[in-house]
């Protein structure tokens, strides 16, 4: 940015009236993650962005233990180099992310322009995120101990609250922690009852919207208030699932299931261009419905 062929450098430098302002936006660089030929489930697309459903065990971005595969190297190859200078680099736009082992819905920007609108919604929590999730025991808003826990709070509606700070776990660094006191980062989780397994009911399908989107949030938020997910390796503990309860067959489906049993089932926003708000369904995947269908048949009507 130059006055009078001078180069700014103070961000505080005062602007006069008359004064030519001459900002040199610079070319976008090529990405160095390079395009790879990956199905994907597109579900929305226009020139600013994207809306794919995700499935289980596609991580979003390249890291050092998954250089390639990922929905970014699936991405770049899909756009075919029609994109805008994200951030400087020719390269979509991740506004949010969904862990690898979670299924579902997520949105990317193509231009810098959506990008910096999605962004700002999902910061201001404006964005709406409904996950569905298969949990060992059933959260009940009468019970003495999740009353009892901190953090956790009751809305009308049968409504479960938890509210807490995350941060990264202090001796293990590959974990999230449920921190107070002013202690990690503003995260806040609401949790419905939409059905529940077994006789007695021991197990739940529940609904999780997010207000804030935090690393790993719903699984430790769950884990907190002692309704962990079913195959979360992380935060699922050592459970086994109540044999009496839901019968051999489904104890062997819940044993059996090789991920967190988590779906980014809803996703709603503005659209950062027209304002036209959108929502977007994803169906269960074919894991999550059997698992279900296996609790179900094992909870008499």
């Amino acid at each position: 940015m130059t006055r009078a062929g001078e180069v700014l450098t103070d961000p505080k430098a005062r602007v006069v009236e008359g004064d030519e302002i001459l900002i040199t936006v610079p070319q976008a660089e090529d990405s160095h993650i390079g395009p790879e030929d990956i199905p994907l489930s597109i579900v929305w697309e226009d020139e600013d962005l994207v809306v794919v459903d995700k499935p289980a065990g596609m991580v979003v971005h390249p890291a050092p233990g998954t250089p390639s595969g990922t929905l970014v190297n699936a991405l770049l190859h899909h756009f075919g180099g029609r994109l805008s200078g994200v951030g400087g680099v020719a390269r979509p736009g991740i506004v949010h992310r969904i862990d690898k082992d979670t299924s579902g819905l997520l949105v990317v920007a193509k231009s810098d322009r959506a990008h910096h609108g999605l962004a700002a919604q999902f910061e201001a929590h404006s964005a709406d995120r409904a996950y569905l999730a298969v949990v060992y025991g059933v959260p009940d808003a009468g019970d003495p101990r999740l009353v009892g826990t901190r953090g956790v709070s009751m809305e009308p509606g049968g409504v479960i609250r938890i509210q807490s700070g995350l941060a990264r776990h202090k001796t293990d660094r590959q974990r999230q922690a449920v921190y107070f006191d002013g202690q990690g980062r503003h995260a806040t989780t609401r949790a419905s009852v939409l059905e529940t397994f077994g006789t007695p009911p021991a197990m739940a399908l529940v609904q999780c919207r997010l207000e804030t989107g935090r690393t790993h949030q719903i699984r430790v938020h769950m884990a907190h208030a002692g309704h962990g997910l079913v195959g979360d390796p992380v935060y699922g503990g050592r459970r086994k699932p109540p044999v009496k309860a839901i019968g051999p067959v489904a104890t062997e489906a819940v044993s059996g299931f090789s991920r967190q049993a988590l779906h980014a089932a809803e996703l709603g926003f503005d659209h950062p261009v027209t304002g036209e708000r959108l929502r977007f369904e994803s169906p269960l995947p074919d894991d999550m419905d059997a698992l279900i269908e296996a609790l179900r048949a094992a909870t008499p009507v």
